[in-house]
């Protein structure tokens, strides 16, 4: 007979070194390659590049105090767990409803990318459903099943981007221009794409919340984190290059699948990048769902969400309650939902929780320490700043969100305090 809230959701440790990489990369490459490039170019111009190294440099600030405190504290629920440990209550609730927001907004954007490459005007809203429910299911199956299937759509993925890639630059593609356009970039529209190519990179926050899930977490999170991020990073550089140099900015600015502009006129290579799009967002799907659902099992366990959710699946050891409650929250999302507004919206809550994990690691004692302070200074202020340069709808829709949150956490029922 069960009785306490660690019998009752229990998380099984049963995930290795590459499945956590595999996991991490699987849910940024879905965001970055196929989604973030078109918005990016429109904010930043000819100065993409210089927006793609501000993203890096916050990402990589970001991750290495992710890597710091999951070796400290390799609990399920991320930069939720740091900041209550590091800074107190309210900080680290801030930092969990952040993520929660944040991360679903995700979700939204990755299902209706999945929808626009693989379906037809007119159905995208009802196949963006249908995959959400799919992963869903996947996640219900078990963690284990997560990372089996993360690395294959990873697998995919790089398969269809590396055929795209090939065919820009040696197949002769009919919407290529060879050569830089010459469209100014100003320095408001570099830190906005900044802000808006973070969103590519926010996957490794997955790894963050699987510190209940990982054989040897304390030593596995921060490898897995860091490993996961240099091979995205090399894949958005050389991605980032080939569009800048084979396709005119203002035509990429305007697409909403720019790697198709590299296959025009070969079916053969669309069909592959398609298939690898399909796969990449799929990944990226799978991860965010479940990352969402560690951290809102963290949350529910200390009663800033309610307690209902505090439950795990007594065969699969999943949150299910809280996957089968996000395929619900989605379902109504994806009716109302758009995709750049998702981005802006997502990387604002993303931002903020980033923040809060930068700050909780420059608390930490020298003997935890791992990497040197002025990269948490720098990840935290970059995170403020690429907040603050966001479109105007996305960080006013964040605030009210956030305000919603706060109000909950005030006017909750007093048993749950």
């Amino acid at each position: 007979m069960t009785t306490g809230p660690q019998s009752r959701s229990q998380l099984s440790r049963s995930l290795g070194l590459w499945d956590a990489i595999a996991i991490g990369v699987a849910s940024m490459v879905g965001a970055g390659v196929f989604v973030v490039w078109s918005p990016a170019a429109a904010a930043a111009g000819d100065l993409l590049l210089v927006a793609l190294v501000i993203a890096a440099v916050v990402a990589w600030a970001n991750a290495t105090s992710s890597a710091q405190l999951a070796a400290q504290y390799p609990a399920a629920g991320g930069t939720y767990v740091y900041g209550r440990e590091r800074l107190g209550e309210w900080p680290g609730y801030l930092a969990g409803w952040s993520f929660v927001i944040g991360k679903t907004a995700s979700v939204a954007a990755m299902a209706l990318a999945f929808a626009a490459y693989l379906a037809p005007d007119g159905w995208h809203k009802p196949v963006a459903i249908a995959a959400v429910w799919a992963l869903v299911g996947v996640n219900l199956l078990g963690v284990t099943r997560t990372a089996q299937v993360a690395k294959v759509l990873a697998t995919l993925a790089i398969v269809g981007i590396a055929t795209a890639l090939g065919t820009g630059w040696f197949g002769g593609s009919g919407d290529a221009s060879f050569g830089f356009a010459e469209i100014d970039g100003s320095a408001y529209g570099v830190l906005q794409a900044a802000g808006l190519l973070f969103f590519a990179f926010a996957g490794y926050a997955r790894i963050a919340t699987m510190g209940e899930e990982v054989r040897n977490p304390e030593r596995t999170i921060g490898r897995a984190i860091i490993t996961a991020l240099l091979i995205v990073l090399v894949l958005y550089a050389v991605v980032a290059v080939t569009l800048l140099t084979l396709v005119d900015i203002e035509v990429l600015a305007l697409s909403p699948a720019p790697l198709t502009r590299l296959v025009t006129g070969h079916p053969v290579a669309s069909a592959v990048l398609v298939g690898g799009a399909v796969a990449a967002i799929a990944g990226a799907l799978l991860g965010l769902l479940s990352g969402i659902g560690r951290t809102f099992l963290a949350m529910s366990r200390e009663g800033d969400l309610p307690r209902f959710f505090d439950h795990t699946h007594p065969r699969t050891k999943v949150p299910h309650r809280i996957e089968l409650l996000l395929g619900v929250v989605l379902t109504g999302l994806l009716l109302v939902a758009d995709l750049r507004g998702a981005i802006g919206f997502s990387s604002f809550g993303v931002l903020l929780y980033y923040f809060v994990a930068n700050v909780s690691a420059f608390t930490q004692d020298p003997e935890q320490r791992r990497y040197h302070k002025a990269w948490q200074v720098l990840g935290a202020v970059l995170c403020l700043v690429l907040v603050a340069t966001l479109p105007w709808q996305s960080v006013l829709g964040g605030v009210v969100v956030l305000a919603v949150g706060v109000l909950w956490r005030l006017l909750r029922p007093r048993r749950l305090r």
